[in-house]
């Protein structure tokens, strides 16, 4: 084997909630031919295997993972142009906010809305990642992937990809199947910021900004909120936004309203998603079901910046912030009948 695999390693720090156990094993890959070796030795040895990424958006258990944790590490960042519009791949190991500083610094708008975001570019087709209005899905133009199931190296379209709200075919239908090697963004040079967020458009008053004004502002506004990876804000020790945005029909969003009558709550904020369905903001009915910034569940909080992050307040374990999730998810079914669903990855429960 031409690298190393190693045992007993403490994942804690590999993640931003800084909470977890030992992997059994561990590799990092830094070529595609690591990444079949490392499988092959999990195939082998008759191993789980969990691919790790940025370590963003994951909880893993206070028991660790008894197999092998796959590191994603591939390098590497290049850029040609296909007729009108200009192909940037970055593979899976580059850090996400690096490559979208790299994009505006390239005037090539469509990820500057996602700057900040913790992680690897590998993540992103994944969670189909958003933020302020924009979705990587809106320029993802390929995803090259390995795919277990006949382990050969496949190219994916947008389309095959099957993105939805915080989804694709990689975290629902195939889940497991792939693994994100790079993704190939299609982005115009020269062209305009998306500015629908609402905080945007008022900081900004119609006018359009350049495109590194614009991702200054998405960095401001979530630093203000924790959600930016900072060493001296504890706030800042977590997975981001703990649970997704309910996405209801418009017959249910009207009983989740009756329902919030009951309580003496006369009106539940939402947004269109299409015709037939609205966004319910999950920060708010945590807040109407009794929590708030700062609330406590032995060493696991939520963020005192913002209801929808669960932060580690310094030795928290996953059993404190898998109690806090529960507990949030109890008491918003109680009061809303809205089931909450989480945004990270559970590892080793």
């Amino acid at each position: 084997m031409s690298f190393l695999i190693e045992e007993n390693i403490s994942l804690a720090e590999m993640t931003t909630l800084k909470i977890g156990g030992k992997a059994k094993f561990f590799a990092a890959a830094k070529s595609e031919m690591e990444v079949v070796e490392a499988l092959k030795f999990a195939e082998e040895n008759n191993l789980e295997t969990f691919i790790l990424g940025g370590g963003s958006n994951v909880l893993i258990a206070d028991e660790g993972f008894d197999g092998l944790v796959l590191q994603i590490a591939l390098k590497g960042i290049f850029v040609e142009r296909a007729k009108d519009k200009i192909l940037v791949t970055a593979n899976a190991g580059e850090d996400w906010d690096a490559f979208c500083e790299f994009c505006v610094a390239e005037n090539l708008p469509g990820v500057e809305c996602l700057s900040g975001i913790p992680g690897l570019v590998g993540g992103t087709p994944v969670q189909n990642v958003g933020a302020y209005g924009q979705e990587v899905s809106e320029t993802i133009f390929a995803v090259k992937v390995f795919d277990r199931a006949d382990s050969q190296v496949k190219k994916l379209s947008n389309a095959d990809c099957g993105f939805a709200y915080r989804s694709s075919i990689f975290n629902t239908s195939q889940k497991n199947r792939y693994i994100v090697l790079a993704v190939t963004f299609s982005l115009t040079r020269d062209g305009e910021p998306k500015i629908v967020y609402k905080d945007l458009r008022e900081l900004f008053g119609g006018k359009m900004p350049t495109l590194q004004k614009t991702r200054q502002a998405v960095l401001k506004i979530r630093a203000a909120k924790s959600m930016v990876i900072d060493e001296r804000d504890p706030n800042s020790k977590s997975a981001g936004s703990f649970f997704k945005n309910p996405i209801v029909a418009n017959e249910r969003f009207a009983e989740i309203e009756k329902r919030a009558k009951t309580f003496g709550i006369e009106s539940v904020p939402h947004f269109k998603f299409n015709e037939n369905n609205v966004k319910i903001p999950a920060a708010w009915l945590i807040e109407n079901s009794g929590f708030h910034k700062g609330f406590r569940q032995g060493n696991a909080a939520i963020s005192t910046k913002h209801t929808l992050a669960i932060v580690n307040l310094g030795n928290a374990s996953a059993r404190d912030v898998w109690r806090l999730k529960d507990e949030i998810q109890a008491k918003v079914k109680e009061i809303f009948d809205v089931e909450l669903k989480p945004e990270p990855i559970f590892v080793g429960f």
